[in-house]
This record gives structure tokens, sequence and C-alpha cells, in this order.
């Protein structure tokens, strides 16, 4: 073989060789993919929202009467016995201030009241000197009538005086009792802040105690001060009788019933089992967290595991919220692995390194599995996800 041809065997061997590269780096690429497996397990649908958890019964202690407040020492969480143990005390306001012209009113009303009982004294003094003209007079008469000396009718009109006597100076002692006492009531407007203090040490208090047996909640008034009649005081309750109260959607809540099950949890302590007990008839309208308006009832459950489980909480506290719609053994795919074809639910299944579409009928899904009614069997792997780049018959690979 002579040079020529050698140099041209050695530059086809060449070009057959970067083509051959060429080709290679040209290949379609398997398109990496992730993979989850379709089995069969439980799959629970729920309603998800936060609620509250709350005394069930919450009484709340009212002032029964206008007063000055001595100051509240009762704490949030001391045990409380119904109508034995004292929360708080109320003793009579102190009266308000008089400005000039009132004190001058009143003033004047005293002088009048004094003037008024010196008069009715008067009147008591002409009425005892009528009372004792008619003694003499009826000692006279009942003398002269023994001696035959006047008629019958004479000493029956001397008894008549003295009677008409007598009920003159009654009224007049009557008229002058009500003269004092409007004279007292005249000068108590009047009484000055260190009488009223003195008179004050002597009154009874009204004690304020709790209508049931619990612990305090809340304290809502502390500070002493004067309170109107149906003034908030603060809050009693049993902690032991609790209830979970979470405001749904109005429709979440026309999915539910009565006696639905329900799991709490994130209230920092294991999960608890819930039931529904009652769903308000009436929805209101909030305003959510996106300035959107929305319709929400509440959803009043009752926890059933036992009280140990859930000694911990209290009033107030935060837990979330999980209704159970549906709960059963199904075969299961990740919801992540399901798109549209169409009007169908498809996924790419994976086979011998290639996707396979298939088209598949869902049942109930939550937020991660979606019930698989047909098209799939337990134990296949399916794409997670799938870009544009999945296509039908196409090589993947896990990544």
């Amino acid at each position: 073989m002579g040079a020529r041809t050698r140099r041209i065997a050695i530059w086809v061997v060449l070009l057959l060789l970067l083509a051959a590269g060429i080709a290679w780096a040209l290949r379609p690429q398997p398109v990496p993919v992730d993979l989850a497996a379709v089995e069969r397990g439980t799959l629970r649908v729920t309603i998800d929202e936060e609620g509250e958890i709350r005394v069930r019964d919450v009484y709340t202690v009212y002032a029964p009467l206008r007063g000055h407040l001595l100051r509240v020492e009762a704490e949030a969480g001391d045990p409380v016995k119904a109508h034995a143990t004292e929360l708080a005390r109320i003793e009579p306001a102190s009266p308000a201030f008089l400005d000039v012209r009132t004190e001058a009113e009143q003033e004047a009303a005293v002088e009048a009241a004094r003037a008024a009982r010196e008069l009715a004294a008067a009147e008591v003094a002409r009425a005892e000197a009528d009372l004792a003209f008619a003694d003499g007079e009826l000692e006279r008469a009942r003398r002269l009538i023994r001696q035959q000396t006047i008629s019958e009718r004479a000493l029956d009109e001397a008894e008549r005086a003295h009677r008409v006597a007598e009920a003159a100076l009654q009224t007049a002692r009557a008229a002058l009792n009500v003269r004092e006492h409007e004279l007292k009531q005249a000068r108590s407007r009047l009484l000055t802040r260190p009488e009223i203090e003195e008179r004050g040490e002597r009154c009874e208090c009204v004690p304020v105690t709790a209508p049931v047996s619990g612990v305090v909640l809340r304290v809502i008034r502390r500070s002493e001060g004067v309170v109107e009649a149906g003034a908030e005081l603060m809050e009693i309750g049993d902690p032991g009788d609790l209830e979970v109260a979470v405001d749904l959607l109005s429709e979440d809540a026309v999915r539910i019933e009565p006696g639905q099950p329900a799991i709490l949890s994130g209230w920092g302590g294991p999960d608890l089992a819930a039931v529904v007990r009652r769903i308000d008839p009436l929805a209101e309208t909030r305003i959510s967290a996106l300035g959107i308006e929305e319709q929400r009832v509440e959803v009043v459950l009752d926890i059933t595991n036992p009280p140990e489980d859930w000694r911990r909480l209290g009033h107030g506290f935060r837990v979330d919220v999980g209704v159970v719609l549906f709960q059963d053994e199904v075969l299961k795919a990740p919801l992540g692995a399901l798109f549209r074809e169409g009007g169908d639910w498809a996924v790419f299944v994976e086979g011998g390194g290639r996707a396979e579409l298939r088209f598949v009928e869902t049942g109930a899904r939550n937020s991660l599995f979606a019930e698989i009614r047909g098209g799939l069997d337990a134990g296949e792997s399916v794409v997670l996800y799938p870009s544009d780049r999945v296509r039908d018959g196409g090589r993947i690979e896990p990544r």
C-alpha cells in the first residue's frame, strides 16, 4: 500500500470517528424525572382550618349596682366556689361635687326646712295649749253634770272638743316629725367629704361572689374606682369542660354534619380525636387576610380523648382542626403525578426506561394523594410533576 493510500485510509477513519462522535453527542438524552410508587393505603380527606379551644360555659361576673369598687385581688387561675368565694367588694360611691349655684340652692333648702320645722314646732305648742284648755273644760263639764247644772249636750260638746284637741296635737307632732326629717335630708346634701368618709367606714359594703364553681379565667376590671351597674368584672369557667370552635367557609360547612369525626393537631401535643357537635345555622361575613369578604360558619366540636391527654389545654388556645370527610383503604397515587389530558386525568407511567401515557379514573383526593379507581396497579411507578419534555414513549431516567 502506497503512502497516498495510507493517508486516505487514515483520513477516512478520522472522519468516521468524528461522525460517530457527533452522532453520539446529538442522540436523544433521557429526561431526568422524579418517580413515585402507586400503592394501597389509607386516604383521609379533611377540611382543614385553624380553631380555638374554649371553656364550654363562660360566666361573666357583673357589678350588681353602681358604687366604688375596691381593688380586685383575684388572679386568673384562682379556684372559686359557687356563692361562697368573694371576688370583689363594692362600697357606696361619693356624691358628685357641688358647684356654687347648687350649693347655694341646697343651703337655701336647709334654711327653708329649718323654718318649716320651727313653724311645725309652733303648731305643736298651740295644739298642746288647746288640749290643756280642752282638758280643763272637760273636767269642769263633768263636775257640773254631777251637780245637774248643765245639760248632757254641753258635756258631749266638751268631750268632742277634747278629742279634737288630742287629734290636732297628734297631727302637729307628726308634721313636726316630717319637718325634722326634711331638715335632715336637706342637710345631708351638704355633707362634707370628711363626714362622708367617716360615715362610709360604718357602712356595709356589697360583696360580689362567684355564681358557679370553677376558676377565674380573666380579670377584666382590677383597679379600684367607680363602676356602673352591669360593668364586667371578670370571667369564670370550668377548665376541665372544653370545646373547640372553628370558623369554616359556608361552602365547606354544608359538607359536614353533627357526629362527623375530626382530628386536632398543632397544639403542642399528640393528635386528638374530636366529633362535630353543632353547626351554627347563621353565617357571618368576615374579611380575610387578603381583604376578601367570606361567609363563615361557626362549628363546635367535642374532644373525645380522655381529659388527661389534653389537660394542658386552656381557654383561648390555638389548634389545627381537620374535619374528616372521607377515610378508607384505597389505591392511591401522588396528586402531583396527575395532569389533564383533554378532559380526562392522565399520568406518565415508567416502564423500561420510557414514559407511557395512561388515562386514569380518580375518586377522593386530599392535598397529597388521589384515589385511583382504574388505570393503574399497585407497585407501578409514575412521574411526578412531568414537564413538557416528557412525551409518550420518550426516554426517562430517575434523578
